[in-house]
């Protein structure tokens, strides 16, 4: 009877990895068609520069700008194609524009936004409506600041009426920030990593703690990522999900609407790998076991804390680092997490914190449990410290399903891995990675 059991616990397993094995490729394969967020936010931050150029002292333009960041906003306008220019894209490209048959060429379509066709008017007679210094206030036209503001300037009228001071202000504070706060985390990161090769080169570091692993097998653990995480957790789960929701939310507006299924959509993919997490577990004896199985040892909670937030500035150059390598070396290779397309697009506020829970409060306490609650412990007491922190960070990275972002988040999972060992504990694991979400999120907030 024992060995009946084993065997169709193999024959699920052997059948859950073939099948995540294909839909891994198949999604990396699909991720090089989901497009990057990187060009939207490099325009994002063109356009934070030049509202920020009144607003910041000239000793430290150039760090901050650098030269000219009006030309750099239009350089990066004219590298994308026309037929794919939104319409506030295309107007901005035409307001821009010093050559009037290129702006003829950009204005010759309409636009669908009347605001957009008031502005698309005046430029067209842009001496008449100069002569006549007949330029409607914002609150008339309804445009964005920024755009109100570029469009006014090109046709010719003063500062006074122009420019907004105080939203230029706040731009100058968002690009400060934005620019600060990755930069200033790096350096301390970099000073801690260097501190810390000191102390574990010259032995004087403390001993880890001994990782206690539950007594589950490799099989277990495929059957809890390839069978719980992947075909339940992101196939079949969502298949039955996604047409109730549509029900449901169909009638909400966009933003609104596409958090919600997020959301839902995270909460539903979590029910499988931790039943399966439950039932493996449940026959096994933790009472002497100081913290449980999955050790997550909460208490004492500001060590915790300050372990997270010393993790999260070690990994931070590192991962920056990755990042830029490979720009530098493959380009910008696309695929970027849907997530961040929704939080750059949405402005309002219960999407935002739908898509807030999810991404620094639900994943992360989700994804540390499964892969350095249960499964770094398990391969470690297989296969070795070394091996079982990278081929966790791995499965980590690849069960993202995105190429661009795999190199970063196989770095990250190696940081977490590392945090894993050396505290004893998932508490602190599961905070680092909060705060890397956290910040990522705050990071897109500033520049949308």
């Amino acid at each position: 009877m024992r060995q009946a059991k084993t065997g169709w616990k193999c024959a699920i397993a052997l059948f859950s990895l073939i099948l995540t094995g294909l839909i891994w490729v198949q999604g990396l394969q699909e991720s090089f068609a989901r497009p990057s967020v990187a060009p939207k936010i490099s325009l994002m931050q063109a356009e934070m520069a030049v509202s920020a150029s009144s607003s910041i002292p000239e000793a430290i333009k150039d760090v901050f700008l650098g030269s000219a960041p009006q030309e750099k906003l239009y350089q990066a306008l004219k590298k994308i194609p026309l037929e794919q220019l939104e319409d506030r894209q295309r107007l901005l490209l035409a307001v821009l524009e010093e050559q009037e048959d290129k702006q003829e060429l950009f204005l010759k379509k309409n636009f669908k936004d009347k605001n957009f066709e008031t502005v698309r008017s005046y430029l067209l007679d842009r001496q008449e409506v100069k002569e006549l210094n007949e330029f409607p206030d914002i609150n008339e036209i309804k445009l964005d600041p920024f755009l109100y503001q570029i469009s006014c300037t090109t046709i010719g009228f003063t500062d006074e009426k122009c420019i907004n001071n105080k939203y230029n202000f706040l731009s100058a504070i968002r690009l400060l920030t934005s620019q600060l706060l990755p930069f200033l985390a790096s350096i301390i990161g970099s000073i801690l990593l260097i501190r810390y090769a000191f102390i574990f080169l010259g032995k004087k570091n403390s001993p880890w703690p001994e990782m206690i692993a539950p007594p589950l097998s490799m099989i277990d653990m495929v059957l809890l990522i390839s069978g719980g995480f992947v075909v339940i957790g992101e196939v079949v789960f969502p298949a039955l999900i996604i047409p109730i929701n549509d029900l449901l939310f169909n009638n909400l507006s966009s933003p609104l609407k596409e958090s919600l299924r997020v959301f839902f959509g995270y909460c539903s993919m979590t029910i499988a790998p931790l039943f399966i997490i439950r039932y493996q577990l449940m026959g096994l004896v933790s009472s002497e076991v100081d913290g449980g199985w999955l050790q997550w040892k909460i208490k004492p909670i500001k060590e915790g804390f300050l372990k997270s937030i010393s993790g999260w500035l070690m990994i931070m150059p590192l991962v920056l680092l990755i990042g830029w390598l490979m720009n530098e070396i493959i380009g910008d290779q696309g695929g970027s997490n849907p997530l961040l397309e929704m939080v750059l697009g949405s402005d309002e506020f219960v999407p935002l914190f739908l898509l807030l829970i999810t991404t620094v409060v639900l994943a992360p306490f989700f994804e540390e449990l499964v892969f350095r609650g249960i499964l770094l412990p398990v391969l470690v007491s297989k296969v070795g410290k070394i091996s079982g922190v990278l081929l966790s960070a791995l499965i980590f990275a690849l069960a993202h399903l995105s190429v661009g972002e795999l190199p970063p988040l196989f770095v990250l999972g190696i940081g977490l891995g590392l945090m894993r060992l050396s505290s004893g504990r998932l508490f602190p694991c599961a905070l680092m990675h909060s705060l890397w979400n956290g910040v990522t999120f705050i990071s897109l907030l500033l520049v949308a």
